[in-house]
């Protein structure tokens, strides 16, 4: 084929994916961005400039998942169905940016407004292998994690209605047995490659570079022996509208998500997370139907305060909300907000998805964001060790998946 052919396939492709997209939504922008102006008066109100500014983090955030459409969930299913790595790969250049940031605030105790950054390093036992296990395969049922089901919802996508349900379900039932866990059985002390070896952040730094470099070559091996499909193009747009109205390469997704991470840390003194706020929501709706949070281990001490607190003071619930507004914004800016008839077994699988990812969000410290981006980005080892066993249930849930007539790649797939 001559270049000109390559160049006239290119560019018919490129109008295929502008075809694909809709006109803008302008009523939904309007809603998207009024809510956002609501979310911030009430953020404001109950936290000052500094819980303010989170929303608009979390609005940026949304804005950058849905436009790269960066999954965990389903680079993860693609790596270990059919051996794509485009996803690891961004993955390991978003944490080496992530990382980079990251040492230098945590080194330097840079803050934008006062106090002293810290990482999110946790322990190592039972609750972190079964937690991350758990989610793993609720991460392949629910057809998201907890990112993913944050912009799914903001992108109108129908089944993940359900399983945030499910989410917040199995995030209270988490913070009700995290004594059991975390507390009763066994586990090692937090690590961190910087302060847990005496090399500091930058030598902490070099291990990670070195770590994030063979996961990117072994993912280049695997992909060129197995001969993977490619992933699937998304709609776009063509010009500078494609900052607003098209897809972005996932690097540059990637570069974002992990800049936008960093500011997070600087601005609230701890790095990005999600599922806390689902173990609050559930709590909360838990105390009103008649039981009693407050008497949870989990909600002893100083945590257990945001109970009695109005969500709008939660930081993470903020960032949440940020998250789901900014992916609607993004998704009716490029007419693709709708809703779709699901099949009860779709249904069930996340409502099924949602329940496992919260239960093993709680009992590992996290989820894909706070555990393993923000964990791996802090240096802690917790976030290589929820990265094994969450595949590792992931792979497993590559079984469960047809038994709910969901799709796994195949071989012979073009795209996956």
């Amino acid at each position: 084929m001559t270049t000109a052919n390559l160049n006239n396939e290119s560019s018919s492709k490129v109008e295929d994916l502008v075809k694909r997209l809709g006109k803008p939504q302008p009523l939904l922008i309007g809603l998207g961005i009024i809510l956002a102006i609501i979310v911030d008066i009430l953020a404001f109100h109950y936290g000052g400039t500094q819980l303010g500014v989170q929303l608009w983090l979390g609005v940026a955030l949304g804005l950058a998942l849905f436009h790269s459409r960066f999954g965990f969930t389903s680079a993860f299913r693609r790596f270990l169905a059919v051996g794509n790595g485009e996803g690891i790969r961004a993955q390991m250049v978003m944490l080496a940016v992530a990382s980079t940031l990251f040492a230098i605030i945590l080194g330097t105790g840079f803050s934008f407004f006062g106090g002293t950054p810290s990482a999110s390093v946790s322990p190592i036992g039972v609750s972190l292998v079964v937690g991350a296990f758990l989610f793993g395969i609720g991460m392949q049922m629910g057809e998201g994690c907890a990112s993913g089901t944050l912009y799914h919802i903001g992108g109108g996508k129908s089944e993940n209605y359900l399983t945030i349900v499910g989410f917040v379900a199995g995030s209270a039932l988490g913070a009700y047995h995290w004594n059991f866990w975390v507390n009763d059985l066994p586990s090692f002390k937090p690590f961190s490659f910087a302060t847990s070896t005496g090399l500091g952040y930058f030598g902490g730094w070099v291990i990670q570079m070195i770590i994030f470099a063979a996961v990117f070559f072994i993912t280049l091996v695997v992909e060129k022996k197995r001969q993977a499909p490619k992933m699937a193009p998304i709609p776009t747009s063509k010009g500078w509208a494609r900052i607003l109205r098209g897809s972005w390469p996932v690097m540059i997704g990637a570069i974002v998500l992990a800049v936008l991470n960093a500011i997070t840390l600087a601005v609230r003194n701890s790095p990005w997370g999600v599922t806390s706020a689902f173990a609050l929501w559930g709590s909360k709706i838990a105390n009103g139907i008649g039981f009693h949070p407050e008497s949870w281990v989990y909600w002893q001490g100083e945590k257990g305060a945001v109970l009695h607190q109005s969500i709008f003071a939660d930081s993470t619930s903020i960032l949440n909300f940020g998250v789901i507004i900014g992916a609607f914004i993004a998704a009716t800016l490029g007419g693709l907000f709708f809703f779709t008839k699901l099949p009860v077994k779709l249904m069930l699988s996340a409502l099924i998805g949602g329940i496992l990812m919260g239960y093993g969000a709680r009992l590992a410290f996290g989820c894909n964001i706070g555990a393993y981006f923000s964990g791996i980005a802090s240096f802690s080892l917790h976030g290589w060790v929820w990265l094994i066993f969450a595949m590792a249930g992931s792979f497993t849930a590559l079984y469960i998946r047809p038994l709910f007539g969901m799709k796994v790649p195949s071989s012979d797939d073009r795209f996956c």
